[in-house]
């Protein structure tokens, strides 16, 4: 598998998914690339931990 370059879907900066992240996702069963940069997935995942944590009612 060689490494393939994709356009982030946030921010618009080019990315590497390279060789070994291909595999991870194939033995994991993700079907589809990824579609942001690792620095907006980051950012994602934090805006929901977030709103998560903000949600509950403790």
């Amino acid at each position: 598998m060689p490494d393939k370059t994709i356009t982030c879907k946030d921010c618009g900066a080019q990315f590497v998914f390279n060789e070994s992240e291909q595999a991870f996702y194939k033995e994991k069963g993700f079907e589809n690339e990824p579609q942001r940069c690792p620095d907006c997935r980051r950012a994602r995942k934090q805006q929901r931990n977030n709103s998560r944590y903000n949600n509950n009612s403790w």
